[in-house]
């Protein structure tokens, strides 16, 4: 099983769930989440033990966030496709992604691991470079890795009758077999 496996799991990501985020106002959104965190971390300076109330709000907005917005109109949008990127990549092993799709996304989720390093050293710290650095650091990475998301949707939809039918029907990888 994937990491993002994993992940997606711990969210609870369901074919409802998965098609919702599909919405390119959940994928812009969700670009909201780090600053939000980072002001709810850096929070307790100013509010204590109280932090924790803005933490949680963020935490929550984290998982709320691809369960808010309707499946999308269409899935022609770039942020669609790369939702839909993601769903194969985490799907990579058990119907594996073409050689050439195999080691960028996990050099931009290295360079997004090595940004929120620098976050949270900055929220520790109290130490507002290092925590912009790291937030652009991640951005990149994330950024970057979802555009490879779309390129690897595009490049594998129509290779799998799983994959044409995650549009139509929503079915997760588990459902069916390539």
């Amino acid at each position: 099983m994937t990491l993002e496996r994993k992940i997606a799991q711990a969210f609870a990501l369901d074919n409802e769930t998965w098609l919702c985020h599909a919405n390119p106002w959940s994928v812009g959104l969700r670009n909201t989440v780090l600053p939000i965190l980072v002001i709810a971390f850096w929070s307790r300076l100013w509010l204590g033990w109280y932090a924790l109330a803005p933490v949680i709000l963020a935490i929550l907005w984290t998982w709320y966030n691809p369960r808010i917005f309707p499946a999308p109109q269409s899935l022609d949008h770039w942020a669609s496709k790369a939702v839909f990127g993601e769903r194969v990549w985490v799907n990579r092993d058990v119907f594996p992604v073409p050689v050439h799709h195999r080691t960028a996304p996990n050099i931009l989720s290295a360079v997004s691991g090595i940004g929120m390093l620098f976050v949270f050293w900055g929220i520790f710290a109290f130490e507002l470079w290092p925590t912009v650095f790291g937030m652009a650091l991640v951005y990149c990475g994330k950024l970057w890795f979802l555009d490879r998301m779309a390129w690897l949707w595009m490049d594998m939809k129509d290779t799998c009758t799983e994959y044409r039918s995650w549009i139509a029907l929503g079915i997760t990888p588990a459902d069916t077999d390539c």
